[in-house]
């Protein structure tokens, strides 16, 4: 059985990089993209770094994103955009991300900077025939300081909103949607997500026992566009929850996500396989 872990934070792993890939290797994890946000737009380069540095038949296949996450949302200048459209002309980087809207941290950028933000990387995206990966995180279960600065906004709303305006699929004919990262909406933000040209990548929240309605969102997308991640090192998994998570535990999370489908392990890895595959197959050219 082989998986793609279609979103890990492999530029955290500082001391053990090499036993994360063995094992995650070992486990069945045949390719992961690497995540390239680092810190802000200083460390985007990063997962491509390491993308570029590994290479063996013993070990996945790496490929990587370059972007700045909401979080980071007041350092996109003009210098920062050029930095990133350098990044993403390299064959190796195959995605702009994660890039979206997080009204959950109170010292968050406010939400002008994260949708100017959001709209000029959906812009460098288009321009490279890039796709995009799509972090949203709504104030819904925020602090009350956060949620008193963020007020009614609602930021599936919103980021629906923007994606219809500057990433409408016909005026993109040639570049795949992407992919909603870490999908942790309702059906309703699922249907439109889809109808927008978007994949659903679910994680190791899928499996926690709270996560209605994102089993609700997993058991009623179609086959042909879900995907598994890790968000390694967050949310590891049952039985894992709590630790640091890695690639090698996304099979727990392919394991919960095929017994939700009512489908074999070994379908699921097939048909997330064929899914990223077929994403990425216009715009990369990945290996066997």
């Amino acid at each position: 059985m082989h998986l793609i872990d279609s979103h890990a934070h492999l530029d955290m792993y500082a001391d053990d990089l090499p036993e994360v890939l063995t094992r995650a290797y070992a486990s069945g994890v045949r390719t992961i993209l690497a995540i390239g946000i680092g810190d802000g737009p200083h460390q985007m380069h990063r997962a491509l770094e390491i993308a570029e540095s590994t290479h063996s038949a013993d070990l996945p296949a790496v490929y990587a994103s370059a972007g700045i996450h909401p979080q980071e949302a007041a350092s996109v200048t003009p210098e920062a955009i050029t930095q990133l459209a350098t990044l993403a002309a390299n064959p190796r980087c195959i995605a702009i991300g994660e890039i979206g809207l997080d009204y959950y941290h109170v010292d968050n950028p406010d939400i002008a900077t994260q949708q100017a933000a959001f709209v000029a990387q959906l812009n460098l995206a288009a321009a490279a025939s890039k796709p995009v990966l799509i972090h949203c995180r709504t104030s819904e279960l925020a602090t009350p300081a956060a949620k008193q600065k963020f007020g009614p906004a609602d930021a599936w709303e919103d980021l629906l909103a923007l994606i219809a305006i500057h990433w409408a699929p016909e005026s993109h004919p040639a570049t795949p949607a992407g992919i909603m990262h870490c999908f942790s909406g309702t059906v309703d933000h699922a249907r439109r997500s889809l109808d927008a040209g978007f994949y659903l990548s679910f994680a190791g929240n899928l499996t926690y026992p709270a996560a209605k309605s994102i089993r609700e969102a997993a058991a009623f997308a179609p086959a042909d566009r879900i995907l598994v991640e890790t968000d390694a090192p967050f949310l590891a998994p049952i039985p894992h929850r709590g630790q640091r998570n890695e690639p090698a535990l996304v099979i727990h999370t392919a394991a919960a996500l095929a017994n939700l489908r009512v489908i074999s392990p070994e379908t699921l890895a097939t048909l997330t396989t064929a899914n990223f595959r077929t994403l990425f197959s216009t715009t990369s050219n990945l290996e066997p």
